[in-house]
């Protein structure tokens, strides 16, 4: 099979997983949003963040290393396999004897039991970590669909029950570990046909992939403190409630990015690494990419930015309006990021992750002093504006980066991007025009609204950008 139509296929899988998911994510929220409060919303984004910060130890960037060096060997895969276990092992230890540390900085003593069940997480990921990665590098995103779909399934079921029964933050945490368990068995069902490993551990076998993860390590780690910082110091000062409200606003406005644009790079990472020694099929399967993710996140992340004041209340019910503004702020973040989330494709295949280190660390620096200058004035709104503008400065280095590892490409970039924004500036201004003479409230007007913006949307895709006979021919290539 072709690489083209493994890719097609592919999509095809991690699209119906992701619509699958989407469905069940948005029916955990709009429950949960009405038997949880913000502060617990809040205590879960906290530990998340504390857990996302020890990952970064767990793993070193072995996932992708495997995938760019296409990696085979088993004696080399069975070292990463144990010495991923052992750092897994060692973290689960860390996480949870500094817990009370954890608790004493953000003065929330709910923190301690959270911390400590989440902490489970890096004794059950540890062992799926190069099972998932090997089904990555082979394209088989079949299997890599039916292990996301059961363990959210089993992972959104549990939260919910648990939310109902009173069991508040800890049903965030016990549905979450109970999806982890469940991946990381199929995982391993799955991917023993590609790796199984031996008795075997080596360091001087791995010390290709471990320089590989130096600059990967080094970019999450400070990737992690420029994107988490906003979270910390909202943690530490303005308290758990309104980090419950800026946590929900930002994961609806980064909802549509975060669910598109890994059925285009989770295919596209694999599959890019193996046109590395061709510089032509790079730039134009990157040029894709980046025609792709605009085409199809723009128009809802516009129409999230026209209709939260209806959309919130469907979805999170009565009581969330002080995440409107965020929301609207959140929007044009998710757009910059849309646009950056590519690189890692490129720079990973090139063998150059020091460069999303280098990246990473600018942005840090620029952000640091923004969320604190801003926040001191304009409190959560001013520190949302700080990761607007520190965005937009991660995506202008990031257009430099790309250019550098692939030659000129933003000609060619513009020429497709002018046309899916200008459809999404028509299609506000008429739900705008909706809006102030019919009204927005209620499901009848939100209705109107959505059906309204993707019918103007899609006219216009039609007329201006993709013709009926080029939809009809992608479709039966599908």
């Amino acid at each position: 099979m072709s690489n083209q139509k493994k890719a097609v296929k592919s999509v095809s899988w991690v699209t119906f997983s992701t619509i699958l998911q989407t469905a069940l994510q948005f029916l955990q929220i709009s429950i949960l949003a009405r038997l949880l409060s913000p502060a617990d919303f809040g205590i879960v984004a906290i530990s998340n963040t504390v857990i996302i910060f020890f990952s970064l130890f767990a793993n070193l960037g072995f996932s992708n290393a495997i995938i760019s060096k296409q990696e085979t060997n088993k004696k080399t895969l069975s070292s990463i396999f144990f010495l991923g276990i052992f750092l897994g092992t060692i973290i689960f230890l860390l996480v949870y004897i500094s817990s009370p540390l954890i608790v004493s900085f953000y003065h929330e003593i709910r923190l301690a039991k959270v911390i400590q069940l989440a902490s489970c997480i890096f004794l059950i990921t540890s062992f799926g970590t190069v099972f998932s990665a090997m089904l990555q590098k082979e394209l088989n995103f079949k299997s890599i669909a039916i292990t996301d779909i059961a363990g959210y399934i089993i992972g959104v079921s549990l939260t919910i029950f648990l939310a109902y029964h009173g069991f508040k933050e800890l049903s965030l945490v016990y549905g979450g570990l109970a999806t982890d368990f469940c991946k990381t068995v199929l995982q391993v069902i799955l991917g023993r046909k590609f790796f199984w490993p031996n008795l075997h551990f080596s360091f001087s076998e791995i010390k290709a992939h471990l320089r590989f993860g130096v600059f990967n390590f080094g970019e999450g780690i400070v990737g992690f403190i420029q994107s988490n910082w906003d979270n910390i110091i909202i943690g530490r000062l303005l308290g758990a409630k309104v980090l419950g409200y800026y946590t929900l606003a930002y994961q609806l406005a980064i909802f549509p990015v975060i669910k598109i644009n890994p059925i285009i790079l989770q295919v596209a990472f694999p599959l890019i690494a193996r046109m590395k020694e061709n510089p032509s099929e790079l730039k134009k399967y990157y040029l894709k990419i980046l025609d792709l993710i605009s085409y199809f996140n723009l128009p809802l992340l516009a129409g999230l930015y026209i209709t939260a004041e209806s959309v919130v209340p469907l979805i999170y019910g009565p009581g969330w309006a002080p995440t409107f503004p965020l929301i609207k702020i959140f929007v044009f973040v998710s757009v910059f990021s849309c646009l950056s989330h590519p690189l890692f494709t490129l720079v990973y295949t090139k063998g150059r992750p020091n460069l999303l280190f280098y990246l990473n660390l600018i942005t840090l620096i620029v952000k640091v002093p923004l969320v604190y200058y801003l926040g001191k004035y304009w409190n959560v709104t001013g520190i949302a504006t700080a990761f607007l503008l520190a965005t937009m400065v991660n995506t202008i280095l990031n257009f430099f980066i790309v250019q550098y590892l692939i030659g000129n490409y933003l000609k060619d970039f513009l020429a497709n991007f002018y046309k899916p924004v200008l459809f999404c500036v028509l299609m506000v201004l008429v739900v705008y025009f909706y809006k102030g003479f019919i009204g927005y409230s209620g499901l009848l007007n939100t209705t109107a609204e959505i059906v309204i913006g993707g019918f103007i949307y899609l006219l216009l895709t039609i007329f201006f950008k993709y013709s009926i006979v080029e939809i009809k021919n992608f479709k039966r290539t599908i």
